[in-house]
């Protein structure tokens, strides 16, 4: 995809270069609309290295008509506005196991996951935590720590923060029950 900046004041740019918002806030208040359209979530918005990243959810999941259907609306509307100079990759996808966590009703309903925070430099402790997400409101967040230990973030001292997905294999009691097939070598099924 190609769009380029005009310079000529129209959208976000200003005559002579210069942004007047960030590109991702822009691509975010282009997006939101399309994605409501369409019936997804807008998750997050990511530039980064020419690639223009939509993530989008849904919470019946992300099938390949809505990405299809999100990548043609944008498309039309990043050639119709520009918002981007020069040449990028316009990617749609869906958040994957591990989340991004933006808005605050994306935490909201990360209460009791497992994640990851990382804060703003200059901000007091260290700038990492990891932990359960305890509480989350308009304000702010609050992750337990496996120590128990307890840290409360405002979303503006956020720089980043996702949900991770823990594994946990199934315990040996209960996979024994399911492979009852013929099997040539100890642990390996080699029937149905």
């Amino acid at each position: 995809m190609r769009t380029g900046g005009s310079g000529d004041g129209v959208g976000p740019w200003k005559p002579g270069g210069g942004c007047t918002m960030a590109v991702t806030d822009r691509i975010d208040a282009m997006a939101a609309p399309l994605c409501e359209r369409i019936g997804v979530e807008l998750v997050d918005v990511e530039y980064e290295g020419g690639v223009l990243r939509l993530v989008i959810d849904h919470p019946d999941g992300i099938g390949m008509d809505a990405i299809a259907g999100l990548t043609r609306e944008m498309s039309r509307a990043l050639d119709h506005e520009e918002p981007i100079p020069g040449t990028f990759t316009l990617e749609v996808t869906s958040p994957g196991l591990e989340r991004s966590l933006r808005r605050p009703a994306q935490f909201e309903r990360a209460i009791g996951c497992e994640v990851a925070v990382k804060t703003r430099p200059g901000m007091d402790g260290p700038r990492r935590a990891t932990g359960v997400l305890e509480s989350a409101d308009e304000d702010g967040i609050e992750v337990r720590s496996a120590d128990g230990s307890s840290r409360v973030f405002r979303h503006d001292e956020i720089l980043k923060a996702h949900t991770v997905f823990v594994w946990t294999p199934e315990p040996k009691s209960e996979r024994k029950g399911k492979d009852q097939g013929v099997t040539d070598a100890p642990g390996r099924k080699v029937g149905p």
